[in-house]
């Protein structure tokens, strides 16, 4: 009885966190697999593989590319069999996704300032190897700042290990 009631709360603590991860994974992969349907990206025609050689634009805003896209599919399938695995390893998603969009961010915003340009010279097409622009950068401190809120928001589970 005790042990059945341990188990209980368990799984209750561990549920956020793979919920978290699930929630994250789906809207990677719906993200991901938007950006292949011509209507709803618009310029579809003129998608490049990658880089911000692509005019090809999510909901008529967010450039993607085919490097993108695939980028957002694996991302969406990552969190959803982290979600399906277990609380510690959506929380590690959750985590290391957080701080990978974060440095995207940061890696973004120094690619916008004039001052790199003026200080190092024209920026060169492989350091821009998934689009950088304002609005995306932007999404991805969003992203960044959702995913790692949901990391230390949801604890780990406690009691029975999974």
């Amino acid at each position: 009885m005790l042990l059945e009631r341990t188990r209980e709360v368990a799984d209750a603590t561990r549920r956020p966190a793979r919920i978290a991860a699930g929630v994250m994974g789906g809207l990677f992969l719906l993200a991901g697999i938007l950006g292949f349907i011509p209507g709803v990206t618009s310029d579809y025609s003129s998608m490049a593989l990658s880089g911000h050689y692509s005019e090809a634009r999510l909901l008529g805003v967010f450039q993607v590319s085919v490097l993108h896209n695939l980028l957002h599919l694996f991302l969406g399938v990552a969190g959803l069999a982290t979600a399906w695995k277990g609380a510690r390893f959506s929380r590690l998603y959750l985590l290391l996704g957080g701080l990978v969009y974060l440095a995207l961010w940061f890696f973004g915003v120094l690619l916008d300032f004039t001052t790199v340009d003026k200080l190092f010279g024209p920026i060169p097409f492989w350091a821009n190897f998934i689009s950088f622009n304002g609005i995306d950068d932007w999404m991805r401190f969003l992203v960044s700042t959702l995913m790692l809120s949901f990391y230390f928001v949801v604890r780990p589970g406690r009691g029975v290990p999974e």
